[in-house]
């Protein structure tokens, strides 16, 4: 793996590192990382810390952060395009969820390197599963802005998605963020926290906003956290007898059948499909 033949590019691998137990680290990411030429991270001591811990041979380690991410992925192509092989790794879990390399994996892609990922542990997928909410459907929204309008939008979509949201938040911050959530979301909304995923003092708390609010204000903020917030509540849709009454009752007012479609579908919550329906119904009655 270490050299590809002349003309021939190497190969960009994003491989995920343990976020707690070593042991989550994959025979295919070990070899990975003991047979590429480069090893791009965010924090070299740590890395290297990593790969002693796992009895990988060290390849040459190059920092690759939020600082100089974009000036140093034009030198990491041109080694790939010399023929390198290079691994991606972050702290912890995952490479380009929250974490630096998007810039990196774009300039390979436009560079034509080929980009393979080596799948495993991510902390926001480990909590999602363990989460007991919904999983068919989720939103990630990685961390919230600290203060300002964005964050304001960014909360108030959470708070009126149709489906779960998992953000992840630093101790220090995760009783105000708690708190900024009930404020939009209400404080009876389903939230699930869970902090130090896979290490010794792993914790998972499921309860309402409110409710993790006073457990956060109490406990001793440990390590990231991931919150995963339950979907808006749904409003029940109307049945077909409920819609073919108000629709007749529109067009006895003197609305287009066609309108008064659109006014069941905008007021009652009723899908486009039922509403036509029940008005084709009321025209045949």
């Amino acid at each position: 793996m270490s050299s590809e033949p002349s003309g021939s590019p190497g190969t960009l691998f994003v491989v995920s590192t343990p976020i707690g137990n070593l042991g989550d680290l994959s025979a295919r990411a070990r070899q990975v990382l003991g047979e590429v030429d480069v090893l791009a991270c965010e924090d070299t001591r740590r890395t290297g810390r990593l790969l002693e811990l796992v009895g990988v041979a060290p390849p040459r380690l190059v920092a690759l952060h939020g600082h100089n991410e974009a000036a140093r992925s034009a030198g990491l192509v041109d080694r790939l395009l010399g023929g390198s092989s290079v691994a991606l790794v972050s702290d912890a879990g995952t490479p380009l969820v929250s974490d630096p390399g998007e810039r990196l994996v774009a300039a390979a892609i436009a560079a034509s390197v080929p980009v393979v990922a080596v799948p495993g542990p991510s902390a926001l997928l480990a909590a999602l599963v363990v989460s007991g909410i919904d999983t068919g459907r989720w939103r990630f929204e990685g961390f919230l802005p600290r203060k300002g309008a964005e964050r304001r939008a960014r909360l108030a979509a959470i708070a009126a998605a149709d489906h779960p949201s998992i953000c992840y938040e630093s101790p220090h911050r995760i009783e105000a963020t708690l708190a900024d959530l009930a404020i939009h979301c209400g404080g009876e909304r389903r939230v699930v926290v869970a902090r130090e995923l896979t290490k010794l003092h792993e914790q998972t708390w499921r309860g309402t906003l409110a409710e993790g609010i006073d457990v956060a204000r109490a406990g001793e903020p440990r390590g990231e956290h991931v919150i995963v917030v339950d979907a808006a509540p749904q409003a029940e849709r109307p049945g077909s007898s409920d819609l073919e009454l108000a629709i007749g009752r529109l067009v006895a007012a003197g609305l287009e059948r066609r309108d008064a479609v659109t006014a069941a579908v905008v007021l009652l919550g009723a899908s486009r499909r039922d509403a036509y329906e029940a008005s084709l119904q009321v025209a045949r009655d």
